[in-house]
């Protein structure tokens, strides 16, 4: 908003012409939204103990039962309200690319809430049914998919029908063509990248940070393609007009943090399907947008082999009768060894920092 309405002013006011600079709005971004947060937060969570909490599981780690008890979900609308209002107040809002994410994001969030609020108003773990989850989050997926093709199709200095294909990592100019397949491929990026973090959402602090430093590679892979200049030198696919996402990349870093001071353990709340689905479903669609699909993989690997480790035992337990693990998702596995929940958390953490690592070291190893 500020960038629209104050740039034109520059060439009389030096201090407005900072706004054309794609990191200092990133930064600011950032700020906005922690302190949004942060600020937010403790009357948010005042709110949500009056409305009450969802039991917690008794098929999960013992533990949980009591200390997780009573503590209030659908935090995840302190992490939504600093994205929005970050991205809204810094970034280039006749950017086409920003109204995709932030759309995929919103939605996420409101079949979270519907979720999340049933769970709360019933006091039961049964909120919407999996495959009514997973048909709303297709069509919101499909809807931006085709909206991103739509705009990336035709654009100038890029390959042919590279709207519709997937590139390959650490290759100059491999590009997979899929044509229409492509819609479907996108879908399963942002829905899977969505119900990855759900997944990965099982201890104080686990799923924010990994999310946090996801939002940070893919806010320097988007400032590297989006420009012609970054993109030639690293023999990088340019893909016009999607550094902007910079800007919410930023949003959800600073946003993360201000959740953070809540949810470090013991966690005063939990991010909930709200908080969860629409982080995982904005990383997704960023994915998308800026064509490193396969590298989310790399990026994103511990929501990947949470997610893995969940299918893994379910197929096993239903082929052989036996589990592969003690619990699922895996983190839950390491509780059953004994490892702290802080030791987890803080391991995953790292492991997550490694991956983020390898996955933008892709962006020069070509």
């Amino acid at each position: 908003m500020l960038y629209l309405l104050l740039t034109p002013f520059a060439d009389d006011f030096a201090l407005f012409n900072l706004l054309n600079y794609l990191t200092f709005r990133t930064g600011a971004a950032l700020m906005t939204a922690f302190v949004i947060a942060l600020v937010a937060g403790m009357p948010f969570i005042g709110w949500l103990r009056k409305q009450g909490s969802q039991p917690i599981r008794t098929d999960g780690p013992e533990s949980h039962v009591i200390s997780k008890a009573g503590t209030p979900t659908m935090g995840g609308f302190i992490i939504l309200f600093g994205i929005l209002a970050g991205t809204l107040i810094w970034g280039d809002l006749s950017n086409p690319y920003l109204w995709v994410v932030m759309f995929v994001t919103a939605a996420f969030g409101g079949i979270g809430f519907i979720d999340d609020w049933r769970k709360v108003t019933k006091r039961s773990h049964h909120g919407l049914s999996g495959k009514a989850k997973l048909a709303l989050q297709g069509a919101v997926a499909l809807a931006a998919v085709i909206w991103m093709v739509q705009l990336l199709d035709g654009a100038p200095n890029t390959p042919e029908n590279f709207a519709t294909s997937v590139a390959v990592p650490f290759f100059k100019d491999v590009l997979i063509p899929l044509s229409y397949a492509f819609f479907i491929f996108g879908v399963l990026v942002i829905v899977g990248a969505s119900n990855a973090v759900n997944l990965t959402d099982g201890l104080d602090g686990l799923a924010i940070v990994p999310v946090m430093i996801a939002a940070g590679a893919f806010g320097i892979i988007a400032y590297m393609v989006g420009s012609a200049v970054y993109s030639n030198y690293l023999f990088l696919n340019f893909t016009p007009g999607t550094g902007e996402l910079a800007v919410i990349c930023g949003a959800m870093i600073g946003a993360g943090l201000g959740f953070l001071w809540y949810n470090a353990p013991p966690a005063m709340v939990f991010m909930g399907d709200t908080g969860s689905l629409s982080l995982g479903g904005a990383i997704g669609a960023i994915a998308v947008a800026v064509k490193h699909e396969i590298v989310l993989i790399i990026i994103g690997g511990l929501f990947v082999l949470e997610a893995v480790s969940v299918m893994v035992q379910v197929a096993s337990y239903k082929l052989t009768g036996k589990r592969v693990f003690l619990m699922a998702p895996i983190h839950h596995h390491f509780e059953k060894l004994g490892w702290s929940e802080s030791t987890i958390v803080v391991r995953f953490w790292i492991i997550a920092f490694v991956l983020a690592l390898i996955g933008l070291s892709t962006l020069k190893l070509r």
